[in-house]
């Protein structure tokens, strides 16, 4: 048991425990639907010291069960900032606890795996009542929660980001059309698709092959999104249906989906990949990436190779699967985030991979995104 002080929504709530090592970005975090279900826990001391904008949110607010930190700061500075964190965050339901000692509980979390646990903020409740109510709680194995935090209904997308590091060398003079099937997809996805010469329409996950085919995408991409990737049956079944017919490239849950559609397994992680600093080599360049990561299950590489898939990246702390590709069809995918620049920019060109295959398709050499 951890106590602390609340700076949020004063309601309990329960949910997965995970702890994410990224030294800035806790809006970005904070609205990432991949973290929905659980309570996020910083590995940074101080947060809130430049408060939240509307601008960089991720999706339409907070997707985490709760929020724990070290140490909410008391003053927010920054020209940026429209609203205080714990404000922005009692505004949105979503409790906060400070005053943790966050390295204890990653400690924790690190030695015996990411666990379900509870913020309790309201009356005092017997710490039986407590476990009582975390036990519950289902656990994240089997859980589709893409269904419920991807789109519900067809959409688009045309924002565009500010700018990209490096700028594409070229676009298509007529954009590509791709269809993204949203399980939960961060905003900065489909403005990096946007600004790579896409026009993105939207679907949910429980969309058909035929439905997607209907609507004549040189293109299909799958997002991010929370939840285990093998209880996303709808979503795999669609994929498998697309399977040689259309150009696919899968991030994050989407890379995962694409593996199961293709055959191949997925397992989940003791603690999971949550930060902005994971070291991933790319095996075909022969190069190393420092990439964002937030996923808590990963692809079986041997798997892979038993569907004709190869291993592209391979992250270099335990040496799983960071991404791969068909051997024949023009279906990849990243367990990374590209979009994400962790401070570093250049994982933004493997957009450039998927807009290459759907240029060679469309007979055409222009591409969005020159390979380094």
């Amino acid at each position: 048991m951890f106590r602390g002080c609340s700076f949020g929504a004063e309601v309990d709530a329960a949910g997965e425990v995970v702890f994410c090592t990224a030294m800035t970005g806790y809006q970005e975090a904070l609205t990432d639907p991949s973290y929905r279900g659980q309570i996020l826990t910083l590995t940074a001391s101080h947060i809130g010291n430049y408060g939240v904008c509307e601008h960089d949110i991720e999706s339409v607010g907070p997707q985490v069960a709760g929020f724990v930190v070290r140490e909410a700061a008391a003053i927010r500075s920054n020209c940026r900032s429209e609203q205080d964190l714990g404000a922005w965050l009692a505004g949105c339901d979503v409790p906060a606890v400070t005053g943790i000692d966050t390295r204890a509980l990653v400690r924790r979390l690190r030695g015996g795996g990411a666990m379900r646990g509870m913020i309790v903020v309201g009356e005092a409740r017997s710490n039986h009542d407590v476990l009582e109510a975390i036990r519950s709680q289902p656990q994240m194995v089997g859980q589709d929660l893409a269904s419920e935090a991807g789109a519900a209904s067809p959409g688009s997308w045309t924002d565009s980001i500010d700018c990209w590091w490096p700028v594409p060398a070229e676009v298509p003079t007529q954009p590509y059309r791709v269809v993204a099937i949203d399980c939960g997809a961060k905003r900065t996805m489909y403005r990096h698709l946007v600004a790579a010469g896409c026009v993105v329409q939207t679907v949910p996950v429980g969309a058909t092959a035929a439905d997607i085919l209907a609507m004549e995408p040189e293109g299909v991409f799958i997002s991010n999104g929370p939840g285990d990737p093998a209880a996303v049956t709808a979503g795999v079944e669609a994929l498998r249906g697309l399977v040689g017919k259309v150009p696919m490239f899968g991030i994050c849950l989407g890379h995962q989906l694409l593996a199961l559609a293709l055959g191949a397994s997925t397992w989940k992680l003791p603690f999971g990949h949550r930060g902005a600093n994971q070291p991933v080599r790319d095996l075909e360049a022969d190069r190393i990436f420092i990439t964002s990561q937030n996923h808590g299950f990963c692809v079986d590489g041997d798997s892979l190779e038993r569907v004709d898939c190869q291993v592209t990246h391979v992250h270099l702390n335990d040496g799983t699967v960071a991404g791969f590709r068909h051997k024949t069809l023009p279906i990849h995918g990243l367990q990374f985030h590209p979009e994400a620049s962790p401070g570093p920019h250049e994982a933004a060109l493997l957009f450039g991979t998927f807009t290459r295959e759907m240029s060679t398709l469309r007979g055409g050499s222009v591409v969005a995104g020159e390979a380094l």
